[in-house]
């Protein structure tokens, strides 16, 4: 029997009510406007990136390993199928979970944490701010405008995804978002939408579910050891009661399946509850809750807590995975100093971006490029450029 799809939350956004776009557009005749943009990030360069950009373990470490690309489509499942039975917009939901990770750089946090090191003195560097640059400046596919033009709704959302931001514009590293802000008011001290606050929740049930699996197939623990660790544990005891026969990975594949969806099962009940004693009856008491309206119950909270805790100490923090960080952060510090020292080394197109600015320009330039890098090309370019028997 086919499941009956839930009314339309008050509380939804409405395409047809869409603030529209910086560069006023014709609308499409076969879209609405958040199906458009969520068209347009499946389409762009950084988003085809993401398949060879990881966050723990490099991309040539094992094809079985989550990319930021299958962590994206994870999470995009994920938001639609939650946004779908609160009867929100899906196609915004979706939108925003597949931008989430475009401003990533290569090799995961250690990428990230370098950039920062790097960037410290000419502005700093925030994947958050980075994906919103790729967005709407560093994307260039259109004749009339630079960046992908997208909608009020989702730009809101890729920036605000988490809560409220206004307190983060005096950062350096968020001037970027400062200046557009002047010119196009997001509404930073705000909540985002409920949609976007969907692709938030989701971000967390993915990247949490799918650590674990990577983990257990990386051989960092097994699942014995998750047993006694809260969420994770009782549904590995009631897969392993449910199928005494069954094979180690069909195990793991489904208890992380049932974790996935009881955390599910509490954000739908946890949103609803919330959403009915505060009397949440629009898109704008969602924005002026004072809190997320989709969240985790506090039991649900406190045992993603706990799981957290065992994934950094035997999985992010694992002396494996820390020799990889080292070297990822050597290639990139040597790649950023070796191109703030002679840019006329970077490709013709970024040499030309160099030209005219200071030098905080021209790291910011620097910057962009690298945080564009798969891990490969990373690899590949680091090797180009140290290593004479590479040239070729």
């Amino acid at each position: 029997m086919a499941a009956t799809l839930p009314a339309r939350a008050p509380y939804a956004e409405d395409p047809a009510q869409s603030r529209g776009r910086k560069v006023a557009e014709p609308e499409s005749r076969t879209r609405t406007p958040f199906a458009r943009d969520r068209d347009r990030i499946i389409h762009c360069t950084a988003f085809r990136r993401l398949k060879e950009k990881t966050q723990v373990f490099v991309a040539h470490e094992g094809d079985h390993f989550r990319t930021r690309l299958t962590h994206s489509l994870e999470v995009a499942q994920i938001a639609r199928s939650l946004a779908t039975a609160l009867g929100l917009d899906a196609d915004l939901a979706e939108t925003i979970a597949l931008a989430h990770d475009l401003g990533h750089p290569p090799f995961g946090h250690a990428g990230e944490d370098e950039l920062q090191i790097q960037m410290q003195a000419f502005g700093g560097f925030d994947h958050n701010v980075q994906t919103f640059r790729v967005v709407t400046r560093l994307e260039r596919r259109y004749p009339r405008f630079d960046g992908l033009n997208l909608t009020w709704e989702t730009l809101e959302g890729i920036i605000k995804h988490n809560g409220p931001v206004a307190d983060k514009l005096e950062k350096p590293s968020w001037s970027a978002i400062a200046e557009f802000d002047a010119d196009y008011d997001l509404r930073l001290s705000g909540w985002a939408s409920a949609e976007a606050q969907v692709a938030a929740l989701a971000d967390d049930i993915a990247y949490n579910n799918h650590d674990v699996d990577d983990g257990i197939q990386a051989g960092l623990f097994n699942l014995d050891e998750l047993k006694s660790i809260p969420l994770i544990g009782p549904h590995v005891v009631s897969a392993e009661a449910d199928f005494p026969q069954c094979e180690p990975g069909i195990l793991r594949l489904e208890a992380v399946r049932r974790m996935i969806g009881a955390m599910v099962e509490d954000v739908l009940a946890e949103t609803q509850r919330r959403a009915k004693a505060d009397g949440v009856a629009s898109a704008e008491d969602v924005r002026n809750l004072g809190q997320a309206l989709v969240a985790f119950s506090r039991d649900m909270a406190e045992d993603l807590g706990a799981l957290r805790a065992f994934l950094m100490e035997r999985m992010y923090r694992h002396w494996k995975v820390n020799r990889t960080r080292s070297q990822a952060r050597r290639m990139l510090a040597e790649m950023f100093q070796l191109f703030l020292a002679e840019p006329d080394v970077l490709p013709g197109e970024w040499y030309a971006r160099t030209q005219h600015r200071n030098e905080a320009g021209r790291a910011r330039v620097v910057c962009d490029y690298i945080a564009g890098m798969t891990d490969r090309y990373a690899i590949e370019e680091h090797r180009k450029l140290f290593h004479l028997d590479s040239l070729h």
